[in-house]
């Protein structure tokens, strides 16, 4: 028997992943193939199977059916459940909760898995020394977890997970008890970490700021299963689903229910496109971003009339949500934008649709 080389570009092969709880289903048919130094995000609203997916890779939760390869090596299996346990996957896993020993100095902590690893008392004083200063937190050796702040606490913990040098990291919302300044600065020197490690990354967020920020591949969940993967680009220019083109994005897009009327699309009386950019529907959903939606009055453009609800101030210009129908619009007016909420608005949309989907969901053009 031969048997298949192993392609050393594919750190993580997920194979028709499935995880039941009872006659629950978490996580539902999942298939990635995650290449060698990614930085993986896994996006999507709570309760999409993301941190689910995320303790099958740690090898904390077996799967119900399918597999995990970890560089060609299954770790875990419907059939042969945890494969490889949590401490010989080569990954190390940042927790949300820090998990720091509180009786242990923040050396101590760092050099924990390392004795367990059996290193010698050399190698281990060495490598807690390189990863102090990779994190920038030599001065906090000799402290202990509770006379440091929680920014300080996420970076022993993170200097902890790398000191064994694990080929796979895993984040699990590590950023989500920062608040939001550090947040950002906490983003920047994750991404520098990655760099510094080349590990491959895989990182669990619902924000998907955070996710467009960091990545360079993000994998969209929603209701257990994979909305679309790949870069983050191309997620934003070219959505497969609703739910992908509305989640991801600052500001947010727009999808515009529209209903044939005869030989075009209308909105709330307006036409908006011809009836040949989805011939074979009576009803669809027209993809527009915020920034192809004005206020005001446009010539020569569909344009309805609003009910204002908020304003928020962005680089010069202003967001704008109105309300029409029930459904809320999100426009870019230029310089400041104030209204009284209920005031009357005119959205004009500028711009042809970005996308169009069927009412399930389902990219059509």
């Amino acid at each position: 028997m031969i048997n298949a080389p192993i392609d050393v570009n594919i750190a993580i092969q997920i194979k028709n992943l499935v995880k039941r709880f009872g006659s629950f289903t978490a996580v539902s048919d999942i298939n990635l193939s995650v290449p060698t130094g990614a930085f993986l995000v896994l996006v999507g609203p709570s309760g999409c199977g993301k941190s689910t997916l995320l303790r099958m890779l740690a090898g904390l939760e077996a799967p119900t059916e399918g597999e995990i390869n970890f560089v060609g090596k299954t770790v875990s299996s419907g059939t042969g459940g945890i494969v490889a346990d949590a401490g010989s996957r080569n990954a190390g896993l940042v927790f949300q909760s820090y998990a720091l020993w509180p009786h242990m100095t923040v050396a101590g902590n760092i050099a924990w898995p390392l004795k367990v690893a059996r290193w010698s008392k050399e190698q281990r004083d060495a490598r807690v020394r390189e990863v102090l200063s990779l994190l920038g937190i030599e001065v906090l050796a000799d402290r202990y977890p509770a006379e440091i702040s929680g920014g300080q606490q996420q970076r022993v913990a993170i200097a902890r997970t790398i000191a064994p040098r694990p080929g796979i990291l895993l984040f699990d919302e590590p950023l989500s008890n920062l608040d939001a300044k550090l947040r950002i600065e906490m983003r920047s020197e994750l991404m520098r970490i990655h760099r510094a490690t080349k590990a491959t990354s895989v990182y669990v967020t619902h924000d998907q700021v955070e996710a467009m920020t960091m990545a360079t591949h993000v994998a969209v969940l929603n209701g257990g299963s994979v909305e679309q993967f790949g870069r983050p680009a191309d997620l934003l220019r070219a959505p497969e689903t609703a739910f992908v083109a509305t989640f991801l994005g600052t500001p947010p897009a727009n999808l515009i229910p529209v209903r044939r009327q005869v030989d075009h699309f209308a909105f709330a009386g307006s036409t908006m496109v011809d009836a040949s950019l989805a011939p074979a529907l009576a009803e669809a959903q027209l993809l527009y971003r915020a920034e192809d939606v004005a206020v005001g009055k446009v010539d020569g453009a569909p344009s309805v009339v609003a009910r204002f609800a908020e304003a928020a101030p962005i680089a010069g210009q202003t967001m704008v949500t109105a309300v029409i129908d029930g459904l809320r619009v999100t426009a870019m007016a230029q310089g400041h934008y104030s209204a009284v909420p209920g005031d009357p608005v005119t959205l004009s949309f500028i711009r042809r649709p970005d996308a169009v989907f069927s009412l399930d969901g389902h990219r059509i053009n």
